[in-house]
């Protein structure tokens, strides 16, 4: 969020493919006067300024990334507006050769093999004069933009040292080495630009599921509309055959929605009037007619792409880590260079040209590159795998659901469906049923908790009148109060009404029996009258007993906290398969969190607003993606497809994800520290330094990509 008197703008930044592209645009941003913040999204080639006004102008800020090298266009100005209600841009990678890197590599490699036919076809002076030529043409866009860092405060990137490089062999008389470093330096970059557009790719795929136009109701009859323009409360048609351009609930008509795109089901899902459906499934069967309940900015996928995004400025411990050992790394190296060629010739007499030739070769394989991508690289693929079945709001998050030993549940809404019936009807003596559920549904009228909407919707079914009622209070952990009719009524937990008296004695022996059953019952009753007992249950999730066993086999133990009484508790934990605490108020589940999380590292996955304290307080909280908007903002990732077994999935994800960084780390480490030995000891020279460095970031990136094909829902 920006202040009163700061204006934030946006950019599209084109031709970035690593962190170290991002950090170079965000360190020279930073340094304009008036730039409160600076933001880079690699995935989403986005940048994000904060301006104080009337300092620095946009075309300034344009005028600095330009001169990096990349390609900047404005997109939209917000002021004072979240960065996560922006709409991500949509549109393709250009292919490689079309891309200015392409361009450079397909020029220095007909200059290079030029060279090499005039060094066939001529003296020797013409090929090392070719040679010379074809180096300093392919070098000279690298050492452009490696004074336009140097201008900006940033003498140490790759390619000051590749000009430094390039420019040292020349003047020792290596110039084929010298050509050839440059061409394989021009590859490396565009095999990097290649990864990154695949990374981009599963992010734009999302995108593109949301058709661009609708058919919208009006006037009796309908017309074609841009999808982005539909509000909330229009009625489209769905045609069979047709994706659905927005959420919405269907208002007319039963079909097959085809969710796979979006959610991997491979079974079409029945859906009928009153149901929830969202942008992007596919209507299999029928015509429908669906009334819009989201902004096109707000829909499910662009909840999904905005996650994804705003997560990449959610960084790693890891990675926080790896860029600040870089930014000391790359002196350091330079440093070492520069002993390599002085000390030998001056303090023992070696000859000159061979160290020069030694200390060009060690600053090549000393570039960072490999390893500063190691962590960014796996941190986007993994959330581009995670999109579409759980999220998680960056790197870390993943690093800390790598580290999770527990996983606490909220019961209803996450182990269970959240759409609890009444089952049961118990009025007390001289009580009608139907005035039973008139009372109970006048408390409860309003109110979004899935108990009281079971016990409104009974009664309407039954026929039974839904009373005005007036101040209207949750009793949170314990049920509700209102006047109804002109006098206070509850609709309560037993054990409150219990104490207000509220209860008949002889009924509490039903209360034990239903709620030994699974069944949760409340007391409905006036000011020393009862008036009755409703029982509901909700049952268990089909997928919750497979998640809790799943876990186990993970070796990770789980817990449900409920605010529900134990005989319930103990009857749904029984049948999942796991421990269990009930009779739970937000503030008890809030401190029996922070209690495990001084044993290990725990992971909330609730749905409610009172679950909201305990996500925040979790190590990492995760929220139902039907939950409600306070918990999915609080939590640090949310499971989209209301999956029980999605939560093991994202601690699968995790624990693959840093598995493949402490892979990359070692990958790039260990490269550079074989090299470093054979290229002082002379074994190796300029033009495998910079494949070693270029095939290091190669295999860290490819490394990397391979978890966009990794399955989180697949057991080990």
């Amino acid at each position: 969020m920006t202040d009163d008197t700061t204006h934030r703008r946006e950019w599209t930044v084109t031709g970035m493919d690593c962190a170290g592209c991002t950090a170079k645009v965000v360190r020279a941003v930073e340094r304009m006067p008036g730039v409160r913040a600076a933001r880079v999204a690699l995935m989403a080639e986005r940048l994000s300024v904060d301006l104080d006004p009337g300092i620095t102008r946009s075309d300034q800020i344009e005028a600095v990334v330009r001169a990096l090298g990349y390609g900047i266009a404005p997109t939209v100005a917000v002021d004072d507006v979240p960065e996560q209600a922006v709409r991500p841009a949509t549109g393709a990678d250009p292919s490689w050769y079309r891309t200015a890197k392409g361009r450079l590599v397909v020029l220095t490699g007909l200059l290079l093999a030029l060279a090499w036919v005039v060094a066939l076809l001529t003296p020797a002076g013409g090929g090392y004069a070719a040679f010379v030529a074809a180096c300093l043409i392919g070098v000279a866009p690298v050492a452009w933009r490696a004074v336009a860092a140097l201008r900006m405060g940033q003498p140490f990137t790759i390619e000051s040292l590749m000009t430094i490089a390039a420019g040292g062999a020349l003047l020792i008389g290596a110039a084929e080495e010298a050509a050839l470093v440059v061409f394989l330096f021009a590859v490396g970059e565009v095999l990097e630009g290649v990864a990154a557009g695949r990374a981009r790719q599963g992010i734009r795929a999302l995108a593109d599921l949301v058709p661009k136009t609708a058919m919208l109701e009006q006037s009796g009859g309908t017309r074609t509309v841009p999808a982005d323009s539909l509000t909330i409360g229009q009625v489209v048609l769905i045609r069979p055959g047709d994706r659905i351009p927005a959420d919405g609930d269907i208002v007319e008509g039963t079909s097959g929605i085809d969710e796979s795109p979006v959610t991997g089901e491979s079974v079409p899902q029945t859906r009928g009037v009153g149901d929830a459906v969202f942008a992007g499934a596919i209507n299999t069967q029928a015509a429908l007619r669906m009334r819009v309940t989201r902004e096109p900015r707000d829909n499910t996928i662009a909840r999904i792409i905005r996650l994804v995004e705003d997560a990449e400025d959610a960084r790693a411990p890891t990675e926080r880590f790896i860029d600040r050992f870089s930014r000391i790394y790359m002196p350091a190296i330079i440093a070492l260079s520069a002993l390599v060629i002085l000390v030998p010739p001056l303090a023992f007499g070696q000859d000159w040209t061979t160290w020069i030739y030694r200390g060009l070769a060690l600053l090549l394989i000393g570039c960072p590159c490999a390893l500063v991508i190691s962590v960014p690289a796996s941190i986007a693929s993994a959330l581009s795998a995670g999109a579409r079945r759980g999220l998680m709001k960056g790197g870390a998050v993943i690093e800390a659901a790598a580290r999770v030993t527990h996983v606490v549940f909220d019961k209803t809404g996450t182990l269970t469906r959240g759409r609890p019936v009444v089952t049961d009807l118990i009025p007390a003596p001289g009580v009608a049923e139907i005035d039973l559920l008139s009372i109970a549904a006048g408390v409860e009228a309003g109110s979004g908790h899935p108990l009281a909407q079971a016990i409104v919707a009974r009664a309407q079914a039954a026929g039974a009148s839904v009373p005005a009622s007036r101040d209207a209070c949750a009793l949170p952990g314990r049920g509700a109060v209102a006047t109804v009719g002109g006098a206070p009524a509850w609709v309560t937990s037993p054990s409150h009404a219990a104490e207000a008296g509220g209860v008949d004695p002889a009924a509490l022996s039903r209360v034990t029996a239903l709620e030994e059953q699974g069944r949760t019952v409340v007391a409905v009753f006036r000011t020393g009258q009862p008036l009755g007992l409703i029982a509901m249950r909700d049952e268990p999730r089909s997928d919750a007993a497979a998640a809790i066993r799943q876990l186990s086999a993970m070796g990770l133990g789980a817990t449900m906290l409920t605010g529900d009484n134990a005989r319930t508790a103990a009857a749904i934990a029984g049948e999942i398969g796991l421990d269990h605490r009930a009779g739970m108020l937000p503030e008890d589940k809030l401190t029996a969190i922070r209690a495990m999380n001084r044993q290990g590292g725990v992971m909330m996955v609730g749905d409610g607003i009172n679950d909201a304290p305990a996500l925040k307080e979790a190590r990492v909280g995760i929220a139902m993606g039907s939950g409600s908007d306070v918990a999915l903002e609080t939590a640090d990732g949310a499971l989209l497809r209301d999956h029980v077994t999605d939560a093991p999935a994202i601690i699968r994800l995790a624990r693959a994800t840093m598995g493949n960084i402490r892979q990359n780390v070692a990958l790039a480490l260990g490269l550079k520290a074989v090299f470093l030995v054979t290229t002082v000891m002379g074994v190796t020279g300029l033009w495998i330094a910079i494949l070693a460095d270029t095939g290091a970031t190669v295999l860290v990136t490819l490394n990397a990509l391979r978890l966009l094909a990794f399955d989180p829902t697949r057991e080990a």
